[in-house]
């Protein structure tokens, strides 16, 4: 997935406090608090009150780029910037505070009620998937694997795979990875990968027809609009919502129930609970939920 800055327990005050002699920019205090102000309103991100060394060396590469000397000069620039730069800069400045944690077939037990959910339907209809915070690939690529192994490559099941990280989005798409990459097993890298040769020896690319079912699109869950398309029938958006405030948490979650069919499943992280929103979301299984 495409997650954001960890929520892990803030920083001892010398390391929050870093000596500034030891920084290439002026960033104090009030820069930060205005940086997560900003991510807070472009993608709903709730950034930990401990997390300052860690934008620091996020987005100093943004001032280099750009040419600014501190961050009030940055920051300020973004905000009224106009034009296509802007939009631009404000994608680097999303890219740049999200963190991307995956790997193929991650929560195993996911991909089992996936398989059964799927033999459960059959080819009779189409069946629409979405995968929210796609990050690299290795997720979607793993949902398409299951498909295509449980109801063959050419089975009626188009796959939405969505991130706000144009950069990680890119990579996904390609569909190259290291030959080691974890969670796949040697059939998988037999049934649904090509192995490079040459200069590309050690890397591994998705095959033409498990690349055909997956859509890649640039999408940020805070968009005013969400133009998806037909209803899904199964939505995956694992450990994202965790970074999100109780009220953007249940924003989202009422537009991801309108965005599906009744008794659609929704796949989330093992650290996420949604039983505050009983009448959206039924509980099904182990971090699984039906639509109600």
């Amino acid at each position: 997935m495409s997650a954001v800055l960890s929520s892990a327990l803030p920083p001892a005050p010398a390391e929050a406090t870093a000596d500034r002699a030891t920084h290439e920019f002026t960033f104090d205090k009030p820069d930060f608090e205005r940086v997560r102000q900003l991510i807070y309103q472009r993608a709903g991100i709730s950034l930990h009150a401990g997390k300052q060394a860690m934008v620091y060396s996020r987005l100093s590469r943004r001032l280099r780029e750009t040419g600014h000397r501190s961050f009030a000069d940055y920051l300020q620039w973004l905000e009224k910037a106009v034009g296509p730069q802007a939009d631009a800069e404000w994608q680097e400045f999303v890219n740049c505070l999200t963190t991307n944690l995956t790997a193929f077939f991650r929560e195993e037990h996911h991909f089992r009620l996936l398989t059964e959910e799927l033999r459960r339907r059959g080819t009779a209809r189409p069946l629409r998937i979405w995968c929210n915070a796609a990050s690299t690939g290795e997720e979607p690529y793993s949902i398409a694997m299951t498909v295509a192994d449980t109801l063959g490559p050419n089975a009626p099941v188009r796959i939405l795979a969505s991130d706000i990280d144009t950069k990680v989005l890119a990579t996904a798409s390609r569909g190259v990875y290291g030959e080691d990459a974890r969670g796949l097993t040697p059939e998988h890298l037999k049934r649904h990968f090509l192995r490079g040769t040459g200069k590309n020896a050690g890397q591994i690319r998705a095959k033409p027809e498990l690349a055909h079912l997956i859509e890649f699109r640039s999408f940020n869950l805070m968009s005013p609009a969400w133009s998806l398309g037909d209803a899904f029938d199964i939505v995956f958006c694992r450990n994202v919502m965790i970074y999100f405030d109780a009220p953007t948490q249940r924003r989202v979650l009422e537009r991801i129930h309108g965005v599906m069919k009744p008794e659609g499943l929704l796949f989330v992280g093992h650290s996420e609970n949604f039983t505050d929103a009983r009448q959206l979301f039924q509980l099904r299984g182990k971090t699984v939920y039906h639509r109600l």
